[in-house]
């Protein structure tokens, strides 16, 4: 009884020393066994490891890709064109060993601000540089920045035991003070570009519709040109017209064209004309026949009577003259007729 007393709690020590011996080194990480302060061996493997319990301590360091974002800082390109600049990085643990003795006992975030301080550094110089201006920061050039960044970024970490992998910068912009000018600027330009549109615009407006009033005009005068031509050439046929009819049958003719002046000159619901009253106007009125056609009517009554009494006297008849109007009798100027229309 009093041997199981006493070898119960040797045995309990016993196992804690055992297992304060042992330790176990993940996948992701890496392992530093310190002696008083001092490396006494680097564990990178995963799988167990052993340490002198009590005498040595084991320090982990992750193993994996890290992040860094700095905080924005302003810088002047070579166009004096200031800018504010936020920028990242990926950055691993690649020597254990050399990040322990740069770093102690302050570990990841002590080298963080390291690091931190030599990307600020490096981009300030890298984008501050002879030959790098806004434009050039802000175009599709900024690649071949970053990775001159990542170059001396990486070459100033590796006294830290720090393998950067790759800086990007984040965002880039002008400062508050500067971007109502910038905004006033642009909006300049854009206006500019805007009125110069306009302008193009409005004179190929101005092509197009001079264009197309010379269009109208020819077309207009052309279309003028040939009803003209259409029209005389109606008038001719239709004076063609009339003088055959005319020579046909003039008597007819002469009926037709005063039937017609009585249409057109006896409108309306009171049309009054003061004519006098031997007018020719009135001869279709007072008889079918008119006033030359009843001329020459008497003047033929006549030569066929002389013809007659020729022979009976014995002196020859004298010619009559063909077609010459009867006299007139005179008559007086206030001898007026006034002649209501139906």
């Amino acid at each position: 009884m009093r041997k199981a007393t006493i070898l119960l709690p040797i045995i309990v020590i016993l196992g804690a020393i055992g297992l304060s011996s042992v330790f176990i080194v993940d996948e992701r990480e890496k392992a530093l066994v310190l002696q008083f302060g001092q490396i006494r061996a680097v564990k990178e493997d995963p799988g167990l490891a052993f340490k002198i319990p009590l005498i040595q301590e084991v320090v982990r360091y992750d193993d994996r890709i890290l992040s860094l974002d700095t905080d924005p800082i302003e810088v002047t390109p070579s166009d004096d064109r200031r800018l504010v600049v936020d920028a990242f990085a990926r950055y691993r643990i690649a020597d254990v060993e050399q990040f322990r003795r740069a770093v102690g006992v302050g570990g990841v975030r002590a080298a963080e601000n390291r690091l931190a301080s030599i990307l600020t550094t490096q981009t300030r110089a890298v984008l501050g540089s002879d030959g790098v201006t806004s434009n050039t920061i802000l175009s599709a050039d900024r690649a071949a920045l970053m990775v001159r960044i990542r170059d001396q970024a990486r070459l100033r970490s590796q006294d830290l035991g720090l393998e950067v992998i790759d800086v990007r910068l984040k965002q880039t912009a002008l400062p508050d003070q500067n971007l109502a000018a910038t905004f006033d600027r642009m909006r300049a330009e854009r206006e500019r570009e805007a009125t110069d549109e306009r302008a193009r615009g409005e004179e190929a407006a101005q092509r197009v519709r001079a264009l197309a009033d010379r269009t109208v005009v020819e077309l207009v005068s052309e279309a003028q040109r040939e009803a003209e031509i259409t029209r005389g050439e109606a008038d001719a046929e239709r004076n063609r017209v009339f003088a055959e009819a005319f020579g046909r049958d003039p008597e007819f003719f002469e009926f037709y064209r005063s039937l017609t002046a009585y249409q057109r000159s006896l409108q309306g619901e009171n049309s009054t004309l003061v004519l006098s009253p031997d007018s020719e106007f009135f001869d279709y009125l007072k008889s079918d026949q008119g006033r030359q056609i009843t001329a020459r009517e008497d003047q033929r009554d006549a030569q066929t009577l002389a013809e007659t009494a020729s022979p009976e006297t014995g002196t020859p008849a004298a010619p009559a003259a063909e077609d010459e109007p009867a006299p007139e009798e005179d008559i007086p100027a206030d001898e007026t007729t006034e002649t209501p229309s139906n």
